[in-house]
């Protein structure tokens, strides 16, 4: 036998599921003689692509892995000092090892299903408690996008809540000394909702403005100054004027926080908290404000309720307030947040306890002292009277500037340097002694000047915490046990897995979530991502060592190009609805640019994913809804009739494709046409492009704008619900006015103003896709989408003898995705959500509930399952069709039965009484294979109700616990 020397095993054969005797295997099921022919009965030939896209050939993991390696070397890590909300930071190993590189962590989804997801809820809700704790405030949201997006989101509410003589009030005032990135990301949220900003310095603003409504202040400023706001909050609220605050989370271990001084929100990032810089993301933001506000508050709020046993449990609180739900009535179009950061910079806090907190702040507000008195003895001026962090220095010249960069340079420091003399030093956890010699020796190289004896040891022996009084902290704060117990590294080792293994993730069995595409998320393609030449990078660090980040960005932008047809690519949106409202407001300004500033209407399919609808409202235009036929298709009539309707003001319609019923629409050109000849532009949803890779794309089905979810299509984790990232590529004539940066130049005159705080949004996790393109290839990528839809169609043929499947497409096919229809079951009782929690006793999560039809799940199965979990999963819904029929037969009670009683938690089969009609077995091991790798649910089915009407959004009370063992 000849060897062939060069074989090496292709990645394509470890990310998708299913090898070809499998294959085989499921096309006879299906019916049909070869993979192509199924693609061919599926997707439209119309829209099929000519020629496959110019795409890498694929490399192979260990290949990869160096080459990567080599690119990211390229960038230069230099001691950061420039601060701006971003800072070097020490991730504790046990966190980093047994959280961010741990799939069981990492490869959860959002949880929907929360008596399968107590770990990370605790998690999320310890992260709720350290946020109202340390800002002062009442409740806290379990994490934003990044601070800009937070401040935006804190403009936005603070709108909704005006009332009386300020409910026409438009007037939203911003301090000058904000950060320059939350500026940017406020001018692009404020313009299409017809907030106007006001920029300027705060102690000279006109609070008795009738036109004034809120305003925001920075805590420390972007300088680093830190002042009392408390008699200035308190003449605000005499004004009706609501006052949101942007706070260093660390910073408040010392100082007073917002909320004792009055504040209504306080934001923030929580990035220090343990969170590599990353170039920029991702990194939680957090969101905090009064009780009273809770039903307008943006994002996800984690509560606690109780199961059906009275037992505490978690679960997410109020969803009526989110966009899924209220559509274009939302304020906000938040979907993805930040989970996996949220949770490292919760477990950050768990882990240092309240001292250890303080104690790292004591030590960066002390260096920091110590260079100030430094700076000051080499006669310089030092602008921040009080400061934490940061220090503003004037060097009396240009001259003095440029070679204090110069020098810098030579030694890998990065400062901030102002378009004035003046430059900013910010220190962080990292920071030692020896850093601040090796700024003073900069100083005095670059100037000539001397430290005139100051003797750097001797006040580094004497530095003392003197905060002015009125500014110094004196609330306790992180006094609940879990924050004064896991200080060991045993202790928060066990504490973590404790947590992980309470949810069921990618590393216990399939999820078939519709519309989420829950993918292997490769080893290879996650471990560039704790690399420090990736996480240690800042977002505004100079070009020159950035080459790395630089080559591997236009790399991914040109495949991603490629794979759209389009001509233009930006990275900047962090999440798939950050990407659908910066694909419309590029729309918007390209109307502008042609004198058509009056189209502001926007088309959307009663199908589309809630997200759609609230972008459109977030974008400035009005949404107009387009009926959908009996078939789950766009009623093309309905849609040419609105059309031409708003003809005169038609700005865009936005459009998923395939559809979110799981179809590939016949006529999607002819719908792209008519848009267009009304003078409309057309918007791709991107969230099921995972059916269009290599075989169609949005370009070919005549979109001009798509976003993609890289946290979908292209492998980045979903952790738990975020990070997601949600790039956007867009026609040559859009191309102009992709995002641009307030601080960075990447973009053309005609750019819009920022989406995301960073350049390039969620930097660092553009790794994982670029790496997944990277190793599976052009041919590798198309496969994949083959076998997503194989897949689905597998299912689909084992499933629709037991259950109706909803829609399909001329060829009785499904797309990557259908919809099972449940509704038939209710009049025995049965609803959807019993199919969902029962499917937990199986050991899955279950698919997609009631969206986008209301009593049906939506079932996406992705290419990474092999043929024996497909087969797994389908065995377990027959079993419970099976169950299903003993109710309508009578043989099993209407509630008392193992549907309505699911999931069965271990304590029942523990009890010595077994009191239900069914036995143990069916309860916990309906299915032989169960088993073998049995999950447990850590709760019973738990009240949604009680935990909306009893809100509590903090750790729970120890005496509650305490009460359960009671009783």
């Amino acid at each position: 036998m000849n060897i062939n020397l060069k074989n090496h095993q292709k990645f394509e054969t470890r990310h998708n599921g299913p090898d070809d005797a499998q294959i085989a295997e499921m096309l006879k099921v299906i019916g049909v003689g070869s993979v192509d022919e199924l693609i061919d009965q599926t997707v439209p030939s119309s829209i099929r692509l000519k020629k496959d896209p110019l795409l890498p050939t694929a490399k192979d993991e260990y290949s990869f892995i160096n080459e990567f390696k080599e690119l990211a070397q390229k960038n230069k890590i230099f001691r950061s000092f420039i601060g701006l909300g971003y800072y070097n930071c020490i991730i504790p190993p046990v966190i980093l090892r047994n959280i961010l590189e741990n799939p069981g962590w990492y490869t959860a989804y959002t949880p929907y299903q929360a008596e399968i997801a107590q770990g990370r809820l605790e998690a999320l809700v310890n992260f709720q408690t350290m946020v109202m704790e340390l800002t002062g405030m009442e409740i806290a949201n379990a994490s934003l996008l990044d601070e800009g997006t937070a401040a935006a989101e804190a403009m936005s509410m603070l709108a909704g809540l005006r009332k009386g003589g300020k409910k026409k009030a438009d007037k939203f005032f911003v301090d000058k000394n904000v950060f320059p990135q939350t500026l940017g990301i406020l001018k692009t949220r404020a313009i299409p909702v017809g907030i106007d900003l006001v920029i300027g310095d705060a102690s000279q603003v006109d609070l008795s403005d009738p036109e004034l409504y809120g305003l925001l202040i920075q805590y420390p400023d972007s300088n680093g100054s830190i002042n009392d706001h408390t008699a200035f909050i308190q003449k605000a609220a005499e004004n009706q004027v609501f006052v949101a605050v942007a706070a260093d989370l660390l910073s408040l271990t010392l100082l007073t926080p917002p909320g004792e001084m009055g504040a209504d929100v306080v934001v923030g990032t929580t990035q220090r908290l343990g969170v590599p810089m990353g170039f920029g993301g991702p990194h939680a933001a957090y969101f905090a404000t009064r009780e009273a506000y809770k039903r307008q508050i943006p994002g996800r709020i984690i509560g606690v309720s109780v199961d059906k046993f009275g037992k505490k449990a978690y679960r997410m609180a109020l969803q009526t307030r989110e966009q899924h739900i209220r559509r274009e009535k939302a304020t906000s179009n938040i979907c993805t947040a930040q989970v996996l950061l949220a949770v490292i910079a919760g477990m950050y806090a768990v882990y240092h306890g309240p001292q250890g907190l303080k104690d790292i702040a004591s030590r960066i507000y002390g260096l920091t002292k110590l260079l100030d008195q430094g700076i000051r003895s080499l006669g310089f001026k030092q602008h921040n009277e009080v400061f934490f962090d940061t220090l503003k220095v004037e060097l009396e010249s240009e001259i003095n500037v440029a070679k204090v960069k110069e020098i810098a340079q030579t030694k890998e420091i990065n400062f901030r340097y102002f378009d004035t003399n003046q430059i900013g030093i910010s220190l962080d956890e990292t920071t030692t002694v020896e850093d601040v010699h090796d700024i003073l020796s900069v100083l005095t190289l670059a100037t000539g000047k001397s430290l005139n004896g100051f003797d750097l040891q001797k006040n580094a022996d004497n530095i003392t915490l003197d905060l002015p009084a009125e500014l110094t902290r004196k609330s306790s704060y992180l006094t609940h046990p879990i924050f004064n117990t896991h200080h060991s590294e045993h202790e928060m080792l066990r504490y973590i897995k404790k947590l992980e293994n309470k949810d069921l993730s990618l590393v216990h069995s399939m999820i078939s979530l519709g519309s989420c595409t829950m993918k292997l998320n490769a080893t290879s393609e996650m471990i560039p991502v704790t690399w420090p030449e990736l996480g240690n990078i800042h977002p505004f660090a100079p070009a020159d060592q950035t080459q790395g980040y630089s080559e591997m960005f236009e790399q991914t932008e040109a495949w991603l190009n490629a794979i759209t047809g389009f001509s233009g690519t930006s990275l900047q949106p962090n999440s798939g609805a950050q990407g659908e409202f910066a694909g419309l407001m590029v729309i918007k300004a390209y109307h502008e640019s042609r004198g058509e500033a009056n189209r502001n209407i926007t088309l959307i399919p009663s199908s589309a994913h809630g997200t759609n609808p609230a972008s459109a409202v977030m974008a400035g235009t009005q949404v107009v809804i387009v009926n959908c036929d009996e078939r789950g298709n766009i009623d093309v009539e309905d849609l040419k009739n609105k059309a031409e309707q708003h003809k005169d003001n038609l700005a865009a319609l936005m459009v998923t494709y395939p559809s979110t019923h799981g179809v590939f629409e016949e006529s999607i050109i002819e719908i792209c046409k008519i848009i267009h000849d009304n003078g409309g532009q057309v918007y791709m949803d991107g969230a099921n492009m995972n059916a269009q890779v290599g075989l169609t794309s949005p370009a070919n089905i005549g979109a001009d704008v798509c976003h993609l979810n890289l946290h979908k299509t292209f492998c980045i984790p979903h952790g738990g619900g975020g990070p997601g990232m949600g790039p956007i590529c867009v026609a040559e004539h859009l191309e102009p006015f992709l995002p641009g940066s307030p601080i960075v130049q990447m973009a053309e005159d005609q750019a819009i103003t920022a989406i995301s705080a960073a350049p390039w949004g969620s930097a660092s996790i553009i790794a994982i896709s670029y790496a997944y393109m990277a190793m599976m290839g052009g041919v590798g990528l198309k496969n994949a989408t083959k076998m997503a839809i194989l897949n689905a169609n597998y299912i689909k043929s084992c499933l629709e003898q037991y259950f109706p499947i909803l829609y399909t497409g001329t060829n009785g096919r499904c797309a990557h995705e259908m919809i099972v229809d449940c509704r038939e079951f209710k009049k025995e009782g049965v609803e959807v959500e019993d199919i969902a929690k029962r499917l937990m006793d199986f050991g899955f999560h279950a698919p997609t509930v009631s969206f986008p039809v209301a009593g049906t799940l939506m079932i996406e199965p992705t290419e990474s399952e092999t043929k024996e979990e497909l087969d797994r999963f389908c065995e377990a819904l027959i079993e419970i069709r099976k169950e299903i029929q003993e109710i309508q037969d009578g043989s099993a009670d209407k509630e008392n039965n193992v549907l309505k009683n699911a999931p069965h938690v271990p304590e029942l089969g523990l009890s010595g009484d077994w009191t239900y009609p069914y036995s143990r077995e069916k309860a916990f091991y309906p299915l032989p294979f169960v088993k073998d790798n049995k999950f447990w649910p850590a709760s019973s089915r738990i009240d949604s109700a009680y935990g909306d009407r009893n809100l509590m959004c903090a750790c729970i009370p120890i005496e509650n616990y305490m009460e359960e063992v009671e009783a």
